[in-house]
């Protein structure tokens, strides 16, 4: 397996421990949204690194065609859906991203299946960049307002609560927004696979 894949997969074996860290108590470990974040981060960077190095070594290879958008689409929704179990984000929202994943991949596999493959573009881009930077704030601003409910630092919790959430609500309405628009983007440039249909 080249450095790329193991990448890849070292993306996937950190989710379980995201999770773990994404669901536990602040009772028991008041920082687990900090490790989280740091975890999160790390996952992020190795999609980024992997690309880069299969790219410049030519290391492409169809197992990591495969693994890489399935490592990023596991990552990404079991981010979501631990926020959803927290209360911190709209499960709407969640919902939309999933709808919107669900349905490339359905393209994905009716185009492979028919010999076509259909690239990665701009808004599918953005949109992934969008889903990393507003996981992290997130979990950034839950982070602080932990400090604070734990008296580990004297902030003003009552007005950074409504703050953090009117934020988060927006970095998350971005990267819904752009995920519709790149999933109905996506979908128009492969309407020529349903004409059967």
């Amino acid at each position: 397996m080249n450095l790329p894949n193991k990448l890849t997969m070292l993306r996937i074996i950190l989710v379980p421990f995201f999770v773990l860290f994404m669901l536990f108590s602040g009772d028991i470990f008041p920082h687990h949204n900090l490790v989280a974040l740091a975890i999160f981060g790390i996952a992020s960077y190795t999609d980024h690194l992997d690309g880069k190095i299969a790219r410049r070594d030519h290391l492409i290879t169809n197992f990591g065609k495969l693994m890489d958008p399935l490592a990023d689409k596991i990552m990404v929704m079991s981010a979501l859906i631990c926020f959803v179990a927290n209360g911190m984000t709209n499960t709407v929202f969640v919902l939309l991203i999933m709808i919107r994943e669900f349905a490339v991949t359905s393209i994905r596999l009716i185009a492979v299946e028919q010999g076509r493959v259909i690239p990665a573009n701009n808004w599918g881009k953005a949109k992934t960049v969008s889903q990393i930077v507003a996981i992290c704030i997130v979990l950034l601003t839950q982070y602080i307002l932990d400090l604070g409910a734990y008296g580990i630092l004297a902030l003003p919790t009552e007005t950074l609560s409504p703050i953090f959430t009117w934020v988060n609500f927006v970095v998350m309405a971005i990267a819904t927004l752009l995920a519709v628009v790149s999933g109905i983007i996506y979908a128009k440039d492969a309407k020529d696979l349903f004409t059967e249909l």
